[in-house]
């Protein structure tokens, strides 16, 4: 396979594009582990959340 003489912007162009996608993926990952916390943090002190709410439960 002969990518010519774009050869190395393609392949640098690409290798960027990976690293974007890879970092992405680690922040919504920590992301997503701070707001476990957070949400654990809120139910130990007592806060719920309405949507957690049985049928029952509605006015």
């Amino acid at each position: 396979m002969s990518l010519g003489p774009y050869a190395f912007f393609i392949v640098a162009s690409y290798l960027v594009v990976a690293l974007v996608v890879l970092l992405l993926i680690g922040w919504i990952v920590l992301d997503y582990r701070r707001q476990r916390a957070r949400l654990r943090d809120l139910e130990a002190r007592g806060v719920t959340r309405r949507s957690g709410r049985g049928a029952a439960d509605l006015p």
